[in-house]
């Protein structure tokens, strides 16, 4: 076990995870595994960049007179902005639907190097439909479930007086989210239903939040948040030997 030692509930300790993630992902016999979930991250998140940036210049020449044209200048750096974090949480869910059969072998493979495991496992047609089955079903689970509780928060910007604590518990939220989007794919892949790696992350919630918090600021950094699907599998995997894995425990 490593020194992030077994049972260690800190927000720092679960922050750390990020960059062991980062680091297994350059790791011979993973990269293979990192293709298909980074090349999915760069489609989607480029696609909508330039999706919000065509939709910020349509919307700022509709609202704007043309003798207020020169308030576009000022108003797109504003709109840029708020579209970036749409952007850059919304397409983290739907690349996370996409890839999510792929994230769980990434996973497996991210377990297999950590526990010293030499034996690969053939890739099959009917292991893949499996996959797809079992993860498309669970991100189907937490999008209804992020859905439950975004909207509450989402209604809390527009609530005078309250409005001020809205950006702080929907980053908190995004962080909780991020944390049981990655973690599942470990424990999916030990057959925990989504109830079950609630439960798990609410038994750690600081280590929880810590590593959701860096996998939101990872997702926020241009060309670097192309890396944090397949870090944030590969940091969770690290994650759930050391501190959720039943050897864990002794």
């Amino acid at each position: 076990m490593n020194s992030q030692a077994t049972g260690n509930n800190s927000f720092r300790v679960g922050a750390s995870y990020i960059w062991r993630g980062l680091g297994l992902i350059r790791k011979p016999q993973i990269r293979r595994f990192v293709v298909i979930p980074l090349l999915i991250n760069i489609v989607l998140f480029s696609a909508g960049i330039v999706c919000f940036a065509w939709g910020i210049d349509y919307v700022l020449d509709s609202l704007l007179p043309g003798w207020l044209s020169w308030l576009r200048y000022l108003l797109w750096p504003l709109f840029a902005v708020a579209s970036l974090v749409i952007v850059f949480y919304g397409f983290s869910i739907l690349a996370n639907l996409v890839a999510s059969p792929f994230n769980g072998f990434l996973a497996a493979a991210v377990e297999r190097h950590l526990t010293g495991q030499t034996n690969d496992v053939p890739f099959s047609w009917p292991a893949l439909g499996r996959e797809v089955v079992r993860t498309v079903g669970a991100e189907l689970r937490k999008l209804a479930y992020f859905a439950l509780w975004a909207v509450p928060c989402l209604v809390l910007f527009i609530i005078p007086g309250i409005n001020v604590v809205a950006a702080p518990l929907w980053f908190l939220f995004g962080a909780w989210m991020m944390a049981i989007e990655y973690v599942d794919c470990p424990l999916g892949n030990h057959g925990q239903p989504f109830p079950a790696v609630k439960h798990r992350m609410r038994e750690r919630r600081k280590l929880a939040l810590g590593f959701g918090t860096m996998v939101m600021a990872l997702t926020m950094i241009p060309i670097i948040n192309f890396l944090a699907m397949p870090a944030g599998v590969a940091a969770a995997t690290a994650l759930y030997l050391d501190n959720l894995a039943p050897q864990s425990a002794s």
